[in-house]
């Protein structure tokens, strides 16, 4: 009850302490806390500063609630009271059915518009009212200039993840929405960075805000540990096996470098019986969101992606993010890392780096702040007792039921009979090597390199060159090998005669 009077000291109402239960909040972040309190006040603008996965959708979400159903009972149109900017399709939709979610059963009619979804959909939707929008920026524009969607009566406008947005070279359809909205309206503005554009658009576009800088020591969680294995190219579908293979509960995103390499791991894993899906630009939108839903409602338990792909996704309670190949720099490697650890909950980051990604990796960790250790592969051995000891303890809940009289009576009568003619330890081999047989079969796994014990201060050494012999030494050299014969002129002119008679023919 602690955790959820922090939540109500921060002024919300008993409906969003209800949402916030049902969604299994434990405590608000840092930027939960020192947002929400300014916009329930509904006044001022705001420019919230804090990394992703820090909480902003709900920094900002939980307060537009709370407006809008503060204006049910009035008078009102049905066109939308706030429009969400975000960058991308895959953020859009998740934004989308967080702020639903969170409306706990509260009319709050919230649609998602972005480019290649269906126009008549979103044509109808808007139609038949709407509340809150979230768009990314060139679908909204299409809506704008086809009159198909207004922003007269606009109240707030969020710019969520804005530094990502202006990369992706949306600041004129984002300048030219802000200008099509009412001056007197509140602009809120989240970015995990500043730079100079989003300082100019605040500038332009925004009054007297509020900076809201949530920053920590670490630019990634504390929650998550960050180790690297050392392997080869050719090791590293191997390694990422065994990783897998390591925990049971394994719950995680594999980071390649190219949608050919993603592809090729996916594949490669299904092959293998893993539960896994590929998940890249080529992919249709419709593919993209049907694998991304089934990976939230954990139908599938590992996803291979692209950095591309993956900007905007967030997946709650992921146990690994493994980086297959070292991101190009350092900020995707924080991204990417900061996907895992969140929520109170523990994760793990694992990164394969060949042995000359040695240093690069060094300068990623200065960046980061962060301590990435050096690990060594899981050997075939620790992947089976770590198997063993999860297939005991389902065995002792299995026996635990039995014991409570769960299983069928037709069940002790069959043992009963089996026990009268085969001795109880046989009995239970046989049935344990049939169900559990393949788990725990060493022959799948392959041999992998160890690095492991190669020291990492070596390879920071120059290359040491042998030592020539001193002049000296040569000299004492018996003289016979000093004395050749050089060949004749005769002799050589008739080789390279000979020569050229040859290649002639």
């Amino acid at each position: 009850m602690q955790n959820i009077q922090e939540f109500i000291d921060l002024g919300l109402s008993d409906t969003s302490i209800r949402a916030i239960q049902e969604k299994g909040f434990e405590k608000p972040t840092e930027i939960q806390k020192r947002c929400i309190p300014i916009l329930l006040k509904g006044h001022g603008d705001l420019i919230g500063q804090a990394q992703t996965g820090t909480g902003k959708t709900a920094a900002f979400a939980l307060p537009l609630i709370e407006m809008i159903d503060g204006m049910k009972g009035t008078k009102q149109s049905e066109r939308p009271k706030a429009l969400v900017l975000v960058p991308t399709r895959e953020l859009c939709t998740q934004v989308c059915t967080e702020i639903q979610s969170l409306a706990y059963g509260r009319t709050v009619r919230t649609v998602a518009i972005y480019g290649g979804a269906s126009y008549n959909i979103q044509l109808r939707n808007l139609k038949d009212g709407v509340d809150i929008v979230v768009g990314t920026p060139g679908r909204v524009q299409d809506h704008l200039e086809r009159k198909t969607l207004s922003l007269e009566d606009v109240r707030v406008c969020v710019l969520d993840e804005a530094d990502e947005m202006l990369d992706m070279g949306f600041i004129e359809d984002i300048e030219n929405i802000l200008s099509q909205m009412p001056e007197d309206r509140q602009m809120l503005c989240f970015s995990a960075t500043m730079p100079q554009p989003i300082l100019k658009l605040a500038s332009t576009f925004m009054h007297d805000y509020e900076l809201v800088k949530v920053q920590t020591n670490d630019m990634t969680s504390s929650l998550t540990k960050q180790i690297f294995y050392e392997v080869y190219e050719k090791d590293k579908l191997e390694a990422l096996r065994r990783t897998i293979d390591m925990d049971p509960n394994f719950y995680g995103l594999v980071f390649c470098r190219t949608k050919i390499q993603c592809d090729e791991i996916g594949e490669k894993l299904i092959s293998m019986g893993y539960n896994a899906e590929a998940l890249h630009g080529d992919l249709s939108q419709t593919q993209r969101e049907l694998i991304v839903h089934r990976m939230r409602e954990h139908r599938i338990s590992i996803l291979v992606a692209t950095d591309v792909a993956a900007r905007g996704i967030d997946i709650p309670e992921l146990t690994h993010v493994i980086n297959y190949c070292l991101p190009e720099d350092p900020e995707s490697y924080i991204h990417r890392v900061g996907r895992t650890g969140r929520a109170g909950k523990q994760g793990l980051a694992v990164t394969f780096i060949n042995p000359r990604e040695f240093r690069k990796l060094a300068f990623y960790k200065k960046i980061a702040k962060t301590e990435i250790e050096k690990k060594r592969v899981p050997s075939v051995e620790e992947i089976i007792e770590a198997k063993k000891k999860t297939l005991l303890e389902d065995l002792k809940r299995i026996i635990s039921d039995a014991e409570q009289g769960k299983c069928p009576e037709s069940m002790y009568s069959l043992a009963k009979l089996l026990g009268e003619s085969h001795h109880t330890t046989n009995i239970i081999a046989a049935l344990l090597n049939d169900k559990y047989g393949r788990a725990t079969d060493t022959s799948k796994y392959g041999i992998i390199a160890d690095l492991y014990d190669r020291s990492s201060e070596s390879r920071k050494e120059p290359r040491q060159r042998r030592e020539r012999p001193e002049r000296a030494e040569r000299s004492e050299r018996p003289a016979k090998h000093m004395q050749k014969k050089a060949p004749s002129k005769k002799g050589k002119k008739k080789a390279n005669t000979s020569r050229f008679k040859t290649l002639g023919k």
